[in-house]
């Protein structure tokens, strides 16, 4: 169950949690019309932080635009409203859920004027998603019988309310038969992602994950991974994944905002490795919490510092 925090902001406004309400008729109830995002804000020495608050704006707004939802908002609106959240319900560190979303108007297929655009931003405290000890000693995963979406079909692209009923079955059937969470494959037949997250394998020192063409949502932690590794000098790139090459892979792990960097110890019943968290993903977990709690400088200027409002001389 999420705990409550006291506010959440909803259309410019700060609004009392419990009133954060929607008809039952309203547009998104019947047809998925939502667009959102996942946000972490870390505790550091200098006070919260939030995690690359501006590419997940960014992507809030390419993800409204792909549904021809207009958000009224700009990027540094969406990262102040956030940081407003954060600052009002005193929280050092969280998850922060901005949602936008078609209302209540017309209830035709057809999204017209009538439906306004309603857009939220909550936060409230969540700790690791798939359990405390994931992140040392790994997940048990499958590969779904679900695969999922095929192009030109529902856009992968956009991190849209709809796509996540696909999400649901893949995460219900991994659920239901043992394990923690299932891996989709493409409508061709590749490696596409997890239920919410996107996923890397390590074999022969090489990092690889799936192409954005093989139905994958672009992930803001799926690219901090792939800068940490190039800086690190671990070789990353992207390529069509065969299912098989999960059960011959040295490390597998799975990334995003809500797991973060969570090692997945065996596919299938067949153990990845030494069935634990290997240690190019040890290493990338170390330099990724390092970054983000304040422990190294911030050299890719991802935090954004609650206090500072955006645009707020450094």
């Amino acid at each position: 169950m999420i705990n409550p925090t006291e506010k959440i902001w909803h259309n410019g406004k700060l609004i009392h949690w419990n009133d954060a309400k929607i008809h039952v008729l309203a547009h998104v109830t019947s047809y998925g019309s939502s667009v959102f995002e996942g946000v972490r804000c870390y505790a550091t020495a200098s006070g919260p932080a939030i995690f690359r608050a501006r590419e997940h704006a960014r992507r809030l707004r390419d993800s409204a635009r792909i549904y021809r939802i207009q958000i009224p908002y700009s990027i540094d609106e969406i990262c102040n409203a956030m940081a407003e959240v954060v600052r009002v319900n005193k929280m050092d560190a969280c998850y922060i859920r901005p949602l936008v979303l078609r209302g209540y108007g017309n209830l035709g297929v057809m999204p017209t004027k009538d439906n306004p655009i309603e857009t939220y931003i909550a936060c409230w405290t969540w700790g690791k998603y798939l359990g405390g000890e994931s992140l040392e000693k790994g997940v048990d995963a499958c590969v779904s019988s679900w695969t999922r979406m095929a192009p030109n079909t529902l856009p992968a692209l956009s991190k849209a309310g709809g796509n996540y009923m696909n999400s649901q079955l893949i995460r219900m059937e991994a659920e239901v038969n043992g394990y923690s969470e299932g891996i989709a494959l493409d409508a061709s037949g590749y490696v596409s992602e997890g239920s919410g997250e996107n996923l890397f394998l390590i074999r022969d020192g090489k990092l690889i994950t799936p192409p954005l063409g093989a139905s994958v949502l672009p992930g803001i932690t799926r690219d901090t991974v792939i800068q940490i590794a190039r800086s690190l000098d671990i070789p990353v790139s992207e390529a069509l994944i065969p299912r098989e090459a999960l059960y011959i892979a040295d490390e597998i792990f799975f990334c995003g905002t809500a797991v973060e960097i969570t090692p997945v110890r065996s596919v299938d019943r067949i153990e990845i490795g030494k069935g634990k968290r290997g240690p190019i993903t040890e290493r990338l977990q170390r330099e990724f919490f390092d970054i983000v709690e304040g422990k190294k400088a911030d050299r890719f200027g991802w935090l954004s510092p609650v206090a500072q409002p955006v645009g707020a001389a450094k």
